[in-house]
């Protein structure tokens, strides 16, 4: 995992939340596009949408965000870690 911390605050608690990073692409494609709007802000629309027969290719997952722009996210496997990349418009 990535040197990113993360933690779960409760009044004046706070616990520091323990990583992990997904092994399958689509388990974790699966879990941003039913929580899309809370972790990014954006309403998700359509997964593997397809660029047409002219470009021959596929969007990973298409999105509007809160100011009604198209959002394109795609999914690159790096190092044996998945990263997300976020293209707004």
């Amino acid at each position: 995992m990535s040197d990113i911390k993360l933690f779960h605050l409760q009044g004046d608690n706070v616990t520091e939340l323990t990583g992990s990073a997904a092994k399958i692409e689509k388990s974790l494609q699966e879990q941003i596009e039913k929580n899309l709007e809370t972790y990014l802000g954006v309403r998700f629309l359509a997964t593997e949408y397809s660029t047409g027969v002219n470009h021959g290719g596929r969007i990973d997952m298409l999105g509007i965000d809160e100011n009604g722009s198209p959002c394109i996210i795609e999914y690159m496997r790096s190092m044996n870690e998945i990263v997300i990349n976020l293209h707004e418009h």
